[in-house]
C-alpha cells in the first residue's frame, strides 16, 4: 500500500514540461471542419472531418435515436455509430480528487514563479479545492480558472510544497517529458490516466467537436484509445516525451474499446499566459 507521500507523487506524476531548448513536434494541420449542420448539435454526437475522405462524419452514442439519425442522414453528412454513451468522465481513480469529483492531472505550468496544474474543465467546475488522496487529507490547491463547456480546461494553483516532476506516470514507471507538441492524424500517442493507466493508439482526427450533455467542446484531437471514468485530464503524449492534450471525454470503456477526444495543449498554455517548466 502507497505512502500518502507516494500518493501525493503519483498524482502530481502525470505531468508535462517543456525543456530547455526542446523543439516542438512539427505538426500536419487537420482540414478546417465545414459548417455545423443545426442537426448536429445534439448532445450525443461528435463530428470531425475523415481525413481520407474529406467529409464531415458525425458519430453517434447510443443515446441518439433513429428519428434523430434520419434528420443527420438528410443534413448529407456521413454518420457511424458507436457503442456506449459521450460523457465527461469524473469518477474513479487515484489521481487528484475535488470535493465531488476524481479526476487525473494533465501538466504542471507556471507563470513567473506561480505553479499551477492543468485538468479538465468538467473537473475544475465540480470543485474549487483538491487533493491527492480520497480522504481528503492531503491538500494540492485551489482552483484559479475552469473553462467548460466550449473548451475543456481547468488551473489549480499548487497551495502546499508538493512535487513537480516534469513526467508521465506510465504505471510503473515515470516518462520524462522534454516539451509540447501538435498533433496530426497517424500520429503514435499514448495516454495517462489515474483508472485505466496507459493506453496507447493513433491520432484520428483534428478540429473535432464534441457534444455533451453539459454542451458542446470544439477544437479537439480524437483518437482510438480507450478511457474510463476517472482518466478525464490526464495527458496525450508521444513516446518520444512531447505531450500533445488532456483527456476531455469519450465513448466505449478498455473492456470493449472505445474513441477519445483532448484539449491540445498549446491552446490551454496561450489562454492563460503559461509555460510548462
Amino acid at each position: 500500500m502507497r505512502s500518502p507521500f507516494h500518493l501525493a507523487v503519483a498524482a502530481v506524476a502525470i505531468l508535462a514540461a517543456t525543456a530547455a531548448g526542446a523543439t516542438p513536434a512539427a505538426a500536419a494541420p487537420g482540414p478546417e471542419a465545414p459548417p455545423l449542420p443545426a442537426a448536429a448539435q445534439l448532445p450525443g454526437t461528435a463530428w470531425a472531418v475523415d481525413p481520407a475522405t474529406g467529409r464531415m462524419t458525425v458519430t453517434l452514442d447510443d443515446s441518439v435515436t433513429e428519428q434523430q439519425a434520419t434528420r443527420l442522414r438528410g443534413a448529407g453528412v456521413t454518420l457511424r455509430r458507436e457503442p456506449g454513451h459521450l460523457r465527461t468522465m469524473l469518477a474513479g481513480g487515484d489521481a487528484i480528487y475535488g470535493s465531488t469529483a476524481r479526476c487525473s492531472l494533465g501538466a504542471n505550468a507556471r507563470s513567473g514563479s506561480t505553479y499551477y496544474l492543468i485538468t479538465a474543465g468538467h473537473c475544475t467546475n465540480s470543485s474549487a479545492n483538491w487533493w491527492t488522496n480520497s480522504a481528503r487529507t492531503i491538500a494540492i490547491g485551489v482552483r484559479t480558472a475552469s473553462s467548460f463547456p466550449s473548451n475543456d480546461y481547468g488551473l489549480v494553483r499548487y497551495t502546499t510544497l508538493l512535487s513537480h516532476p516534469s513526467a508521465v506516470n506510465t504505471y510503473p514507471g515515470l516518462l520524462q517529458l522534454r516539451g509540447t507538441g501538435s498533433a496530426y492524424v497517424g500520429q503514435a500517442v499514448c495516454r495517462s490516466g489515474a483508472t485505466t493507466g496507459v493506453r496507447c493508439g493513433v491520432v484520428t482526427a483534428l478540429n473535432a467537436t464534441v457534444n455533451y450533455p453539459e454542451g458542446t467542446v470544439t477544437g479537439l484531437i480524437r483518437t482510438n484509445i480507450c478511457a474510463e471514468n476517472g482518466d478525464s485530464g490526464g495527458p496525450l503524449y508521444t513516446s518520444g516525451g512531447l505531450i500533445l492534450g488532456i483527456l476531455s471525454g469519450g465513448t466505449g470503456n478498455c473492456t470493449t474499446g472505445g474513441s477519445t477526444y483532448y484539449q491540445p495543449i498549446g491552446e490551454i498554455l496561450a489562454a492563460f499566459g503559461l509555460t510548462i517548466p
